[in-house]
C-alpha cells in the first residue's frame, strides 16, 4: 500500500471530530477525504476550515463511498456499537471513539462482528486515549522496562455538567454516562498499568431528575498484581474539567493530567521524547494508520479493551 490512508470523519462537527481532524492533518500517511454530521451546512463549513472534498450527512452516505478506507467514528455513545459493525461489514477500517458500548451486550456483539471479518485483516479499534497520552506512555514504558509497579492509582473524573452540554458547551441530544463512558478510561488503563482486573465495586449518588442518570459515583478496582484503584466521578463539581490521575508505585509517584506529567512533589516532568506528538489523540490516529498500513492489531484494538466493558458491566449489575 503506497497510498495514503483515505479516512471520513463522522460526527465531524462535533468537539471530538474536530480534535481528530486536528490530529489527522498532522499525519502524513493520511488524507480526510470525507467529513459527516447530522446538518448539511454545519457539516460544509467544517470541510471547508479543514480544506475536505465532500461533506456528507450520516453514516450511510460514507459506508457507499469508495474513496474511503477508514472510517473514524466521533459520534453519540448509544450509535457506537451498531455503527461500528455496520462500518466492519462494509469492509472499511473503523476506529471508534470511547466507549466502545453502552451496554455489555453490544459491546460482547460488536467483537463478535470484528472476529466474523478478522480475515479480511481490517483494523478495529476503541480509541481509549490514555494508553496514548505521553504522560501514560511514559510510566508504561518504566512499568514494561520492571522500573515501576503501581500499588495504588487514585483518579478523579470531574466535568461540571448539569445540564446536556458537550465539551464546547453546546447544547446535545444525547446524555453522557459517568459509568460506560469516563470510567471507561480509568478501567481501561489501570488493567493496562496494572494487570487484569479481579474485583470492582461501584456506588453511586441521586439520579438527576432530568439527564436521568447518576451525577455521582465511586469505583474500587483490584488487579490481579494486587495492586488497587479509587476512581471519583462528579458532574457535579464546579472546578477544573478533566481527569487527575495519581499513580503510587514501588519506586516513584506521578500524577497525569492528560497529556503531562509531574511527579509527586508537582515537579513537571519532560515527556517531550516519548513519542512522535505530545498530543494523546494525535498519537491514537497514528496508531489507527499505522495498524492499517502494516496489516497488524493496533494497541487499543476491541479485544484488548473488552475485559474494561465486561468489567463496567459488572458494575453496572452492582448500581441496579
Amino acid at each position: 500500500m503506497t497510498d495514503k490512508i483515505r479516512v471520513a470523519v463522522v460526527g465531524a462537527t462535533g468537539a471530538f471530530g474536530m480534535k481528530h481532524l486536528d490530529a489527522l492533518a498532522n499525519i502524513d500517511d493520511a488524507e480526510v477525504t470525507v467529513v459527516s454530521g447530522t446538518q448539511l451546512e454545519k457539516t460544509q463549513a467544517v470541510a471547508e476550515k479543514y480544506g475536505v472534498p465532500t461533506a456528507v450527512v450520516g453514516l450511510d452516505a460514507v459506508l457507499e463511498r469508495d474513496d474511503v478506507d477508514a472510517v473514524i467514528l466521533a459520534t453519540p455513545t448509544g450509535m457506537h456499537a451498531a455503527q461500528t459493525q455496520a462500518v466492519l461489514a462494509a469492509g472499511k477500517h473503523v476506529q471508534v471513539e470511547i466507549p466502545l458500548a453502552d451496554s455489555l451486550a453490544d459491546a460482547e456483539a460488536t467483537l463478535a462482528a470484528a472476529e466474523v471479518v478478522e480475515a479480511s485483516d481490517l483494523v478495529a479499534m476503541v480509541g481509549h486515549t490514555r494508553r496514548f497520552n505521553p504522560s501514560h506512555q511514559l510510566v508504561h514504558n518504566r512499568i514494561s522496562a520492571g522500573e515501576f509497579n503501581v500499588q495504588q492509582m487514585d483518579v478523579q473524573t470531574y466535568f461540571f455538567r448539569r445540564s446536556n452540554t458537550n465539551a464546547k458547551g453546546e447544547a446535545r441530544s444525547w446524555t453522557d454516562h459517568l459509568l460506560w463512558h469516563h470510567a471507561a478510561h480509568t478501567v481501561d488503563l489501570f488493567a493496562y498499568q496494572a494487570g487484569k482486573i479481579v474485583q470492582a465495586n461501584a456506588i453511586q449518588g441521586p439520579i438527576h431528575p432530568e439527564l436521568g442518570i447518576a451525577m455521582d459515583m465511586s469505583i474500587q478496582l483490584k488487579s490481579e498484581s494486587g495492586a488497587i484503584c479509587t476512581l471519583s466521578l462528579s458532574f457535579n463539581n464546579d472546578g477544573p474539567f478533566g481527569t487527575f490521575f495519581r499513580y503510587i508505585g514501588d519506586t516513584d509517584t506521578y500524577i497525569a493530567r492528560y497529556d503531562d506529567l509531574f511527579n509527586g512533589k508537582e515537579e513537571q516532568i519532560d515527556v517531550s521524547n516519548v513519542a512522535v506528538s505530545m498530543n494523546g489523540i494525535e498519537l491514537q490516529d497514528r496508531e489507527f494508520i499505522s495498524a492499517i498500513r502494516e496489516g497488524r492489531e493496533p494497541n487499543s484494538s476491541l479485544r484488548q479493551v473488552i475485559d474494561c466493558y465486561r468489567v463496567l458491566g459488572q458494575l453496572e449489575e452492582q448500581l441496579a
